[in-house]
């Protein structure tokens, strides 16, 4: 049977939900960020029109409803549940205190330079301390594209952003370090914004990176979950870049979600997809936000395509989330595929427990 992909954006068990007005209502502040960490799951209910009695199961890392969630956001540190940092030695490090999250945070605000954030967040560390090693860490990996990332005085609302932030400080959580690969725990919160939103945040950086490296040409899409990025590429508008021609959501419909941002997408293979309807993406972007691990899944996307520009959302250690399960995909692209050249690597807002970033690789002029 084929995969059951709604035909309309959605949310199941919602009785108003409209991506459209979600976002209007976001920016005019009708809908936001929990005001504390009580008011998490009624955040959720009324920003998507859920019932207060909602007992949806959210799976993922986690089975939770709405109410367990929050049950444990509650609980706060208690029973091991916010230990992200550990030292050398295995021993849990103290949380991290209010103003290196916020400093972390700030890397990702559209109206801040992501370059000057990340070394205001070295340079104002006190030595060894957690926030010097996130630092370091973040700064290491850190290859910014060549093209500038205009600042915004009047960011273009991005709700997934915005929740992201509130919940570094709900879960005392500054950014990852080198100990985050070893780290296999996640918080109950995870699933819930996953179902409603996706696996990563989009960040400012992200969106314009994409639609500047497309210069105007078809997003593929592939493995576009509930469409969350595909929707914010969508509507995102970048000074002095032209939009993209299309981005076009393809997924399997094998995930499951309870939030669907887009209605128009197309249930298929990947790799036969590409090779049947574009041409193997001669003249395509490809996108993969968060590939799955198993089945050779992104090894067959890359190897059915034939254009010249690959973007993916993913882990930046071997941690196995994403991709696959003993390297990133730097490492992996490097060697199976000579013929692209990294051109950037740009940190993605890394929930608790998490280490993501943004690769883009571009194949070099013969």
């Amino acid at each position: 049977m084929p995969p059951r992909i709604p035909k309309k954006p959605q949310t199941e068990g919602s009785f108003n939900f409209d991506p459209d007005q979600f976002l209007e209502k976001w920016e005019k502040g009708e809908y936001g960020v929990p005001k504390d960490s009580n008011d998490f799951q009624k955040c959720i209910a009324r920003a998507f029109g859920l019932r207060a009695n909602d007992s949806y199961i959210y799976r993922a890392t986690a089975e939770v409803t709405l109410a367990q969630a929050q049950t444990y956001l509650n609980y706060g540190g208690q029973g091991r549940l916010l230990e992200w940092y550990r030292d050398e030695e295995g021993k849990q490090l103290p949380s991290p205190p209010q103003a290196d999250i916020t400093a972390y945070t700030l890397s990702f605000s559209p109206s801040t330079s992501t370059t000057s954030s990340l070394r205001a967040l070295s340079s104002n560390a006190k030595r060894a301390s957690l926030r010097a090693s996130i630092a370091t860490h973040l700064l290491s990996l850190y290859s910014p594209p060549t093209f500038p990332i205009p600042k915004l005085k009047s960011p273009q609302p991005n709700p997934y952003l915005d929740l992201w932030t509130w919940t570094c400080p709900a879960l005392q959580w500054a950014g990852p370090d080198p100990g985050t690969a070893q780290t296999r725990i996640s918080h109950a919160l995870l699933p819930v914004l996953y179902h409603h939103f996706g696996c990563v945040v989009p960040s400012w950086d992200a969106l314009v990176t994409i639609l500047t490296l497309a210069k105007g040409r078809a997003v593929l899409d592939v493995g576009s979950g509930n469409g969350y990025w595909n929707y914010m590429l969508r509507r995102t508008t970048v000074p002095g870049v032209k939009p993209a021609a299309e981005v076009l959501p393809i997924d399997s419909g094998v995930s499951e979600w309870r939030t669907m941002w887009v209605g128009d997408t197309i249930a298929a293979d990947g790799p036969e997809y590409i090779r049947r309807h574009r041409a193997g993406g001669k003249e395509d972007v490809l996108l993969l936000v968060y590939p799955q691990v198993g089945g050779e899944f992104t090894s067959r996307i890359i190897g059915a395509y034939e254009g010249d520009t690959i973007v993916v959302a993913g882990t930046q250690n071997a941690n196995g989330f994403t991709g696959f399960s003993s390297e990133t995909i730097g490492e992996w692209m490097g060697r199976e595929k000579k013929e692209f050249e990294k051109v950037c690597q740009i940190p993605l807002p890394s929930f608790a427990g998490k280490d993501e970033a943004l690769f883009a690789f571009v194949k070099k002029k013969s």
